[in-house]
This record gives C-alpha cells, sequence and structure tokens, in this order.
C-alpha cells in the first residue's frame, strides 16, 4: 500500500512541469498586466487609439494594459519584438497598414511573415490620410503644388514616418508625372517640426495623428485620400476629384503572435469588439478620428489582413517603390 502510494507521488511530481508548460486560459486571462506594443513613437494615430482601446480593457479586465512603444524600420522592430514574445496573450501588436500589410512589399526580408507569424483579433478602424502643408504655405490647392512641382522638379520634398505616409505620396507623384524627394523620418513629431521649419514642404498624415494640426489650424489640408469627402472635412477634395480612381485607405488593428491559445483570441476580439462600439470610443474614432470600425470575427479580421496586404503590394507597385 504505502508503495503504490509513493508511485502515485511520484507520477504527481512529475506531471507538474508539463502542467506549468501549458499556455493561459481564458477563464484566468488576465491575471497581471498585458503589455501593446506600438511599433511606432508617440503621438501617431495608432498610438493615440491604442491608448484609448487599452484603456477600455484595462478598466474591463481589472489589469493594467501598459503601452511600449517601440519605434523604427516602419514598425519592423516592434512587430521583432512581438514575433519573439512569448505566445501567451500578454504581449499584443499595433498591428498598421505599415506591419500588416505593406511591410512584405516594401523590404526583401522585413524578419516577420504577418500571415504566418501574427492573428489580428480585432479591428480598430479604417481611414485615411490628409496631404497637408504649412499654414502659410503657398500652395492653396492641390492644383497649386502639382503646378508648382511640375515648373520646378525636385524642389519640392515631402516628410513620411510609415508606409501610410510614404506611399501615398509616391503614387501621387506618379499620377501626376511630377518629381519630389521623400524625407524619412523615425517619428511623426520630427516630421511635425521640419514642416514648420520649412525642409520639407507637405505631407501625408494619418487623419487620426493630423487631426490636432488641423484644427489648431496649423496646416492647410489639400486632399484626402478616402474614396468619397468626408462628413468632417466635407471642404476638402479627395485625390480621386484630381485622379479618378486614386484612393489610399489603411487601417489600425490589434495582432497577437499565431501561437496564442484560440481561447484567449477569442476572449480578446470580444474585448476589442465592444471597445471601439462603446458609446464614447466609437464616438471619438468616428466624429474625431474619422476611422470606421467593423465589427469583425477572428476569421474576417484574418480575411480583411489578407485582402489588405494584397490591395497595398498595388500601391507599392504604382508607387514604384523598390523593396530595401
Amino acid at each position: 500500500m504505502n508503495s503504490f502510494r509513493m508511485s502515485l507521488r511520484r507520477r504527481s511530481l512529475l506531471a507538474l512541469p508539463l502542467l506549468a508548460a501549458f499556455p493561459a486560459r481564458a477563464d484566468t486571462w488576465p491575471n497581471k498586466p498585458v503589455h501593446i506594443v506600438v511599433p511606432f513613437a508617440p503621438g501617431g494615430s495608432g498610438d493615440i487609439t491604442a491608448r484609448l482601446v487599452g484603456k477600455f480593457m484595462e478598466e474591463k479586465s481589472g489589469q493594467p494594459f501598459v503601452i511600449d512603444n517601440k519605434p523604427g524600420a516602419n514598425g519592423i522592430v516592434g512587430a521583432l519584438a512581438v514575433k519573439s514574445s512569448a505566445p501567451d496573450g500578454y504581449t499584443l501588436m499595433l498591428a498598421t497598414t505599415s506591419t500588416n500589410a505593406a511591410n512584405v512589399h516594401m523590404y526583401k526580408d522585413p524578419g516577420y511573415d504577418p500571415e504566418k507569424d501574427f492573428q489580428v483579433v480585432g479591428l480598430i478602424g479604417e481611414s485615411g490620410v490628409f496631404l497637408v502643408v504649412p499654414a502659410d504655405s503657398p500652395h492653396k490647392s492641390l492644383a497649386d503644388l502639382i503646378a508648382f512641382a511640375k515648373a520646378n522638379p525636385g524642389k519640392l520634398n515631402f516628410g513620411y514616418f510609415n508606409a501610410s505616409s510614404q506611399v501615398p505620396s509616391e503614387v501621387l507623384g506618379k499620377k501626376a508625372g511630377v518629381e519630389w524627394q521623400g524625407v524619412g523620418y523615425k517619428a511623426i513629431g520630427n516630421a511635425w517640426s521640419d514642416l514648420y521649419a520649412g525642409a520639407i514642404q507637405f505631407m501625408c498624415v494619418d487623419l487620426t495623428a493630423a487631426r490636432g494640426q488641423v484644427v489648431a489650424n496649423k496646416v492647410r489640408t489639400l486632399a484626402i485620400s478616402l474614396p468619397e469627402r468626408s462628413p468632417l472635412y466635407p471642404d476638402v477634395q479627395t485625390f480621386a476629384e484630381s485622379f479618378p480612381g486614386f484612393v489610399s485607405t489603411g487601417f489600425l488593428a490589434i495582432a497577437v503572435p499565431k501561437a496564442v491559445p484560440d481561447d484567449i483570441k477569442q476572449k480578446l476580439n470580444g474585448m476589442i469588439t465592444e471597445a471601439v462600439f462603446s458609446p464614447d470610443i466609437h464616438k471619438r474614432l468616428t466624429e474625431e478620428f474619422a476611422l470606421t470600425p467593423h465589427k469583425l470575427d477572428l476569421a474576417q479580421c484574418a480575411a480583411q489582413d489578407r485582402a489588405e496586404r494584397a490591395k497595398w503590394g498595388e500601391y507599392v507597385k504604382i508607387a514604384r517603390i523598390e523593396p530595401q
């Protein structure tokens, strides 16, 4: 009898490491702080909306949702950090047009595959960009800017800090038949400073990130990249009004490493959807930031992610951007 008890005890002890190795499950998740890696510097559209959604999930779960800004290489630095993290649901990524759609077309080897390495678990919203110039710019319209560029080849510089700001500017140049030079920045704040100092003459900026500058009348908006004029900015023409078919839209979402347990992915999907459709956040996303949220389940999130990659592959081709 004693021998039998000892055998059971040994088996129980041997089983402990196996039990400890099982990933966290949704019924106990989260029971410690969750980190949301934002692969860009503070102040951009992704940073702003990640903090908004993270705060809601923090209040809902009772656990801190900490924003970790890891800028660099068009979002690659942050994406690689999430790829190498433990797939336990405690490290999330702010997935963007750059990280999940454009980088695979703009880099020969970004070091990750958004299809194989990540799963989008919730869409925050879709939107477009403004083309902005300083408020004191001599260019009063998109036609003015293009006319100047045609008369002065290579004399205009535009700033960019992610794919959503670079690619539309390049596509516009190709469609308009003009030459202008792009200047890359690690952070949006540096790009704003150079725009006001005159080192660059225009930028394409996500509607969310540009809103503060627009409201403060620091910039003039010459065009918007949405299919139709925005109800929030009815006086701003679309690119398509001058160049039919020219639309450039992107997205903001939350993703996790692919190996995160499915039940945690489901729980995240529910929390994110609840967050973006809560009255206060939905109002801010739509009325302040011109973002359009969507209720997507996990399969729909994956399909949307693939569609965005295909779409941005076409954008990059039109822009004639050679992979680095």
